[in-house]
């Protein structure tokens, strides 16, 4: 390992282990209790999938860690995309938050299985995500593009013009199941049309300064599901 991934990985680490923190806090201050079985099995699993994409990352891509660490509504070189990015910040810590107290004061009850199917779609959703890092080495966290990048049409972006939403979306809906919450995924819905917010404006800005793209998005026709949209 050279010098320049040394840092790397140690950024990453640190980046890492601050979000750990702020989603244990997230999920387990409002639950008032340690005593969330769903809550250590869902941050468990998360650090699991999201250590091992980071690891590929790191050995096979770290141009793409690189871009993928420069994240969050300030980073954002767009004004409509740091507003985006501002609502969807808040949107989904809505569906971090909340379950804990549905935990806290039993609003939805649910059974064993529900947190189960949640975790199996957080392992699908993180699988199409690890495959459009495979295909696209271009996706960055933030709204940009680089002087050598090219129009990505092979593997996922076949199917969808945004798998990577896609697998996302997917990471909301088992959020909240997996943290056995039901009234959770409440907060769902305004998440996906905040998505579905970025994704539009981000193919206005891609067809202005990445040559082909209209040309794809004709080809295209789906944004996040075949035949849906």
């Amino acid at each position: 390992m050279n010098r320049e991934t040394a840092i790397l990985a140690k950024k990453t680490l640190l980046y890492f282990a601050l979000f750990l923190v702020i989603m244990g806090l997230a999920i387990f201050l409002p639950a008032w209790s340690l005593a969330y079985w769903e809550g250590w099995v869902y941050i468990s699993i998360f650090f699991v999938l999201v250590l091992l994409v980071t690891l590929y990352l790191l050995k096979n891509d770290p141009e793409l860690l690189k871009r993928r660490l420069r994240r969050g509504p300030f980073s954002e070189k767009e004004k409509s995309q740091r507003i985006i990015q501002t609502f969807s910040t808040l949107v989904f810590s809505g569906t971090i938050l909340f379950p804990g107290f549905d935990h806290r004061y039993g609003f939805s009850m649910a059974p064993w299985y529900v947190p189960v199917i949640g975790n199996l779609l957080l392992v699908v959703a993180y699988i199409i995500v690890f495959v459009v890092f495979k295909t696209n080495t271009y996706t960055s966290a933030i709204i940009e593009t680089t002087k050598d990048q090219k129009v990505i049409s092979t593997g996922p972006y076949a199917i969808v013009r945004h798998p990577m939403y896609s697998g996302a979306i997917l990471v909301f809906i088992a959020t909240p199941l997996a943290l056995g919450s039901y009234w959770a995924l409440l907060f769902v819905v305004p998440t996906i049309l905040v998505v579905a917010w970025r994704a539009v404006e981000e193919e206005k800005f891609l067809s202005k300064n990445l040559s082909g793209y209209i040309e794809y998005c004709q080809k295209t026709r789906y944004r996040f599901v075949p035949y849906v949209w």
